[in-house]
């Protein structure tokens, strides 16, 4: 029997309310206790010195772009994003389709030490390139019978349907591949993912007028408790801020008929739209890191595209981020410690319908556990607008656990902090 034995660190599992300094014990890749004091039960554990960090269920990375190779640059290395930056689990958002799903079972799911879920595009081509190529996005590449097929047959992996609410989008064919991600979800019994957004090439002369502040309203009419509504903290036009800089007037109303909020991190974060967001008193549930090939530096796949022509996708040079560095600016900008890992842990696993497998260090469970350094200092956060923020905590990914194998957090994507 192997033994690891995590000692004295605080201890935060929200689906138990858990906050406090305690041992955590791991036995055969399972979750076996715990408690205080635990070393004297345990003589041959591994014994691993937790103190001053936090322990926390397994991280849920609920927005990830990992379909790697199939996907062109826009999909990153699953286990870069996940166990080699402290995350047991990520869920990628829109890159494999009904057509591409076998792919990306036998290619990620089965060769990833991440346990990595989907969220199926409702287009047949899935996230091709970042949507590079806007033609393969329209009404008619959309199956409804295909993808609930699909999302039927693969329901192990797949946990709910990502679509687009984007500017560019309406410009061309307004609310029809809405309507049918719609159709998508309802027929599947599974959430809709709604990124809110600016799809490029932005609307030219002659394409259909879109007032981006009806985008939001003609969206929430269409969707069904338990949707989703991505990036809430973004600046592009359309989406939860209006042009005016104020709180769309729907969006409490859209919470209050039982749609969810994830923060699809991104590039486009803003920490403007942030705190006009949260001033408003709209308080997300989940959080995602959004990486891609585009915003994050990695090598480019030989014959992929120098940029992408969204200028919002592309990395500035001013953010890098992971889903722990999002976790500090969430902090940063006053959301309640708790709150924030219960975006990463609980609510996160209920968001994939696995809250009776994941998010939580109830004893009998597989031993998925995340360890994060927890400092005090001064630091400098800043995003792709240029707003800096100054924050006086940096949590930072050490390891974590996944089915109890010990994963270091050494992932070349990771941010390196700035002293303020």
């Amino acid at each position: 029997m192997s033994q690891v034995l995590l000692e004295g660190g605080r201890v935060i599992d929200p689906a138990q309310q858990i906050d406090a300094t305690l041992d955590v014990l791991v036995e055969d890749g399972v979750i076996a206790a715990t408690g205080p004091d635990l070393a004297a039960g345990a003589p041959r554990a591994e014994r691993i010195d937790c103190t001053g960090k936090l322990v926390l269920p397994g991280l849920i990375d609920t927005h990830g772009h990992v379909f790697q190779y199939v996907t062109g640059r826009f999909g990153l290395n699953p286990d870069q994003c996940g166990v080699q930056s402290g995350v047991t689990t990520i869920v990628d958002q829109g890159g494999s389709s009904c057509i591409t799903i076998p792919a990306f079972r036998h290619f990620l799911v089965e060769r990833s030490a991440t346990r990595v879920l989907a969220y199926l595009s409702a287009y047949l081509v899935g996230g091709l390139e970042g949507h590079y190529y806007p033609d393969l996005y329209r009404p008619d590449c959309v199956s409804v019978d295909a993808t609930v097929k699909s999302a039927r047959a693969n329901s192990d992996l797949v946990k709910g349907i990502k679509a687009h609410a984007e500017i560019g989008g309406f410009a061309r064919w307004g609310l029809d591949v809405m309507k049918l991600a719609a159709q998508i979800g309802r027929e599947a019994e599974l959430p809709l993912y709604i990124h809110f957004g600016q799809l490029w090439p932005k609307p030219e002369a002659g394409a259909l007028p879109v007032r981006p502040d009806s985008i939001f309203n003609q969206v929430v009419e269409t969707l069904k408790p338990g949707d989703i509504l991505a990036h809430p903290f973004s600046r592009h036009p359309g989406g939860f801020v209006e042009e005016n800089g104020r709180l769309h007037p729907l969006v409490h109303e859209a919470v209050a008929r039982g749609l969810k909020i994830d923060v699809g991190h991104g590039s486009h974060f803003s920490f403007k739209t942030a705190r006009i967001v949260l001033d408003a008193g709209v308080v997300p549930d989940t959080l995602g890191a959004d990486m891609h090939g585009y915003n994050t530096h990695v090598p480019a796949p030989a014959g992929t595209p120098d940029s992408h022509p969204d200028e919002e996708h592309s990395f500035l040079g001013r953010t890098q981020f992971s889903l722990v560095s999002a976790m500090t600016s969430m902090l940063a900008l006053g959301l309640p410690l708790n709150h924030v890992v219960a975006m990463v842990t609980s609510n996160a696993a209920r968001l994939a319908g696995m809250a009776d497998r994941i998010g939580s260090l109830q004893v009998g469970r597989a031993a998925d556990v995340s360890v994060l350094d927890d400092q005090r200092g001064r630091w400098v956060l800043e995003d792709n607008e240029g707003t800096q923020v100054i924050t006086d905590r940096m949590l930072s990914p050490r390891f974590c656990l996944r089915d109890g194998v010990r994963h270091d957090a050494i992932s070349p994507t990771l941010p390196l902090a700035r002293a303020a």
